[in-house]
């Protein structure tokens, strides 16, 4: 059953994945992807200020099966149900109580991440959410094995998928310190010095290749990896402040959140005053809710946030979560009778997605839109010719971008000119001077602020809309 289970939640999630799925800043993950297939380093030959791995990882599997988004989205996919049968397997092994509520847990579990809306529309892209869900979730398995097995393996296994997922995205990294804590502190078997000391081996492997960038300019690497989020990200998200306030209150209108969050606070209640399981399992249940604590924190402080960030937790809420339903299951209906309360949350999952995917559906473009963009800037722009465009455009047409146009929201920085060069970073200002010296042979972008910053309509003879984006070409005269 649970097999079937996730063949069917896997199954739809590839087609979303492979149709509509599409986020506005999935196309600078993906160029960057594209640049390093082409031999370029992040930091050092282009702007990119995110820790390297997921690029790199993207870039291996586009290699291996080609330069297309459908690649990354598919692999993405896998790994989105890799941690879900790695949380729905640990509940149904854990849950000590009739085998048919094993059953009804674990696919309580499965339903709570597979139809979770930031999970379904966040985790098959090619950002770096579903590889850190999978390292996040199977790092919590390895953390639980690590401390009943006297050899170092399982630790260093620890370390490195908790350090992959860091190095992923540093949304993750609080996640680190969480493992080791509890590994040191509920350690049962072998010592835990050597497992601690093979946890930070593990995790210094994924970095590897952050430390060879390191060497080559520290000055850039710094400035890519800390610099920038802590002082200029809020450049491009006015009244961050309030965004924050609205985005970290906002699960008090979403009825799958309050659902979710209510039975992870039963399960967990239940396993501290009413359960008579043995105290190493109550623990292991326990590191699930410090986990949920420490992404949250680092999520919350995100200066800019985003409701997606928050999915990095969902498997941590849902394991307790299967609890709370197993609680309220047998002590509201029928112990050993999992079939309706089970089916009464898949039915309030499975409304809560389809209202959210309904909602998104008229809101956001997907990459068919871009596809045509693509195809146009193609039959009007030579193919050596420099273009301005959306990060999508110059990964679909697989144009090198012009340097510094590689990461569009570094073009709101204003720093030093010799820091701006070394940074591979060109400000809007520049930008404006070279639309209208005639620089670009076309120009295609979704966003209007830029495109009405640059005069992108009196610049170009010809326009053409793909839904609210636009395509110009044909120079009409060139200002001084």
């Amino acid at each position: 059953m649970l097999l079937i289970a996730a063949l069917v939640l896997g199954a739809g999630l590839l087609i979303y994945s492979q149709t509509v799925a599409f986020t506005g800043d999935e196309g600078f993950h993906l160029l960057a992807a594209q640049l390093i297939d082409d031999g370029k380093r992040p930091y050092i030959d282009f702007c990119f200020p995110q820790t390297p791995l997921n690029a790199y990882w993207n870039a291996a599997w586009m290699r291996v099966f080609g330069q297309t988004w459908r690649v990354p989205h598919a692999v993405s996919t896998v790994l989105v149900m890799a941690a879900v049968l790695l949380a729905a397997h640990f509940v149904f092994t854990r849950l000590p109580e009739a085998q048919n509520w094993r059953v009804g847990a674990a696919l309580a579990v499965m339903l709570s991440i597979g139809l979770n809306p930031m999970v379904v529309e966040y985790g098959p892209l090619a950002q770096a959410y579903a590889i850190c869900l999978f390292l996040l979730v199977a790092a919590f398995r390895l953390t639980i094995a690590a401390a009943d097995s006297a050899s170092v393996w399982p630790a260093l296994g620890v370390g490195f998928c908790a350090g992959a997922a860091a190095a992923s995205s540093l949304l993750s990294a609080t996640a680190a310190p969480v493992f080791l804590l509890w590994l040191l502190i509920y350690n049962r078997s072998g010592s835990r010095w050597l497992k601690a000391a093979a946890y930070f081996l593990g995790g210094a492997i994924p970095f590897l290749p952050v430390v060879w960038l390191l060497k080559q300019s520290p000055r850039v690497v710094i400035f890519n990896l800390f610099e920038y989020h802590l002082f200029f990200r809020t450049l491009y998200w006015p009244k961050t402040t309030q965004h924050d306030l609205e985005v970290v209150t906002s699960w008090i209108d979403s009825g799958q959140a309050l659902l979710l969050i209510l039975l992870a606070a039963a399960g967990l209640l239940f396993i501290r005053f009413r359960s008579q399981w043995e105290a190493r399992l109550r623990k292991e249940f326990y590191l699930c809710a410090w986990l949920t604590a420490a992404i949250g924190l680092e999520v919350c402080t995100a200066h800019p946030t985003f409701p997606r960030y928050f999915l990095l937790m969902v498997p941590f809420v849902a394991v307790p979560a299967s609890v709370g339903l197993y609680f309220a299951g047998v002590s509201l209906y029928r112990p050993g009778r999992p079939f309706w309360p089970v089916a009464i949350l898949a039915f309030l999952l499975a409304l809560g997605l389809g209202k959210s995917l309904y909602q998104r559906w008229n809101d956001v473009r997907t990459w068919a839109d871009h596809e045509k963009m693509a195809k146009k800037v193609d039959e009007v722009a030579p193919r050596n010719a420099p273009i301005f465009a959306d990060e999508e455009i110059y990964f679909l047409t697989r144009r090198i971008p012009p340097p510094g146009f590689e990461f569009s929201y570094s073009h709101k920085l204003n720093l030093a000119a010799p820091l701006m060069a070394q940074l591979h970073i060109v400000s809007q200002a520049q930008v404006n001077r070279m639309a209208a010296a005639g620089k670009f042979a076309a120009a295609a972008t979704c966003d209007d602020d830029a495109a009405d910053e640059m005069e992108l309509p009196s610049l170009y003879e010809h326009k053409t809309d793909v839904d609210d984006c636009a395509v110009y070409w044909g120079k009409v005269t060139v200002k001084k």
